[in-house]
């Protein structure tokens, strides 16, 4: 279960970030989740709800918003969404392709795991 050590480094890290403001309390904390990251939201959402009792964070709700995959084709240019990404790489590491000429591609998105904004209370 990854999800549980990713969100406590994501709980430690926002702590550490709150600690620098006065804030009276957290309302939202926001959370890009690509889908590459192949983490569970119910998992995440538990491991918040879990970590944050008895922090700035108790109370608080974890919005994840999801994030496609966008792949750029080193071959032919196409720019879009990858046309097999889901359960059949969960248990391996994906192999991504172009989905017109089957050439190289860089990921541009979908990778992400990071807090994008809080919503907070201050003085």
């Amino acid at each position: 279960m990854h999800e549980v050590s990713i969100m406590a480094g994501i709980v430690e890290n926002v702590l550490k970030e709150l600690e620098k403001h006065e804030v009276l309390r957290v309302e939202e904390v926001q959370l890009t989740l690509g889908e590459l990251t192949f983490l569970g939201e119910e998992q995440l959402q538990f491991a918040y709800d879990i970590m944050t009792r008895e922090t700035a964070l108790e109370g608080s709700a974890l919005v994840i918003v999801p994030e496609e995959t966008e792949l750029q084709c080193l071959s032919c240019g196409y720019l879009g969404k990858a046309d097999k990404v889901g359960e059949e790489f969960h248990m391996a590491m994906p192999s991504l392709t172009c989905p017109k000429c089957k050439g190289k591609v860089k990921v541009l998105k979908g990778q992400s795991c990071r807090v994008t904004s809080m919503k907070v209370v201050q003085e």
